[in-house]
């Protein structure tokens, strides 16, 4: 390696993270953004950090302290089984991140790959593709997930499962518009005059074109799969007992809801400040990083 390339390498690396940092001060400096940003990270400190920050075994009984309000000892009281609420809500929410970021993972993958394909494949494929995402979509969410979960048993995995089947159609649809608007656009029809190949194009030209607003749009999905998983367990068909789950507290605070609100409340606002977090983070994102909708030039 030549001392130019050297020098090149060192150049860049840090113009790379100069524009991340620049884009992370673009996002701070909005208000929203901010709030966002703030709780987001509070939110995974205290799901990664659960173990350290949780002052009981989550799932210790204590039948003689039970239903108690909060207190020094029980930050946010006990359950009917004695057991600290605190520490299963920060326990809870490493499930729900599990959850989340997993499914949505997979599901990205797969929707990219599957978007790209119907994007720049023949039209009998992408045709095919498009029948097979209506088709899965055409189910309400909470419909498909009830028959998955009376199919296959109420588990996490089930919950995962069902998840990213109904993701994928969302993320394959939007690379399919995108990849689509740009299969004809001047730099790619120069690019095959060249003589470039098919994985060449979507490799170098398309997907960096697709990935940023489907990150995204996969950075607001969260919250609505976190609800996805309280909404399950809350019944009964999600993470099962005595796994600690938000979903599980609030569906034993509501049984003793009138004995004392305190589960109900400890279970409800951790759904509601990783809504608003990842919501207001993911519509930042979408300011700084969408030309079309960015304050700043």
């Amino acid at each position: 390696m030549s001392a130019t390339e050297i020098s090149a390498q060192a150049t860049q690396m840090p113009a790379t993270w100069q524009n991340v940092w620049r884009a992370l001060k673009r996002v701070l400096r909005e208000p929203l953004g901010a709030l966002g940003f703030g709780l987001v990270m509070f939110v995974l400190v205290s799901a990664i950090g659960a173990d350290f920050f949780a002052p009981f075994e989550p799932n210790k009984i204590d039948i003689r302290a039970k239903l108690q309000p909060p207190s020094a000892e029980h930050y946010l009281g006990t359950d009917q089984l004695g057991r600290d609420i605190y520490s299963r809500v920060l326990v809870g929410g490493r499930i729900a991140l599990k959850v989340s970021l997993v499914s949505i993972g997979i599901a990205l993958v797969i929707g990219l790959t599957l978007g790209l394909i119907a994007g720049y494949g023949p039209r009998w494929l992408d045709n095919s593709l498009m029948l097979l995402f209506d088709s899965v979509r055409s189910f309400p969410t909470v419909m498909f997930a009830l028959a998955v979960v009376t199919l296959f048993g109420p588990s996490l995995t089930t919950v995962m499962i069902v998840v990213i089947v109904t993701q994928i159609p969302i993320y394959g649809r939007m690379v399919r518009s995108q990849t689509q608007a740009l299969r004809d656009a001047e730099f790619i029809l120069a690019e095959r005059a060249m003589g470039a190949g098919f994985f060449r194009i979507i490799a170098m030209h398309i997907l960096p074109n697709v990935v940023g607003p489907l990150l995204i749009l996969a950075s607001m999905d969260i919250p609505f799969v976190i609800t996805i998983e309280a909404g399950l367990s809350f019944l009964g068909m999600g993470v099962r007992p005595p796994t600690p789950s938000w979903g599980t507290i609030l569906n034993d605070g509501y049984s003793y809801i009138y004995n004392t609100p305190w589960p109900v409340i400890a279970g409800g606002i951790p759904v509601i400040l990783t809504t608003l977090g990842f919501t207001f983070l993911g519509e930042s994102l979408r300011d700084v990083f969408d030309p079309k909708l960015r304050k700043e030039i």
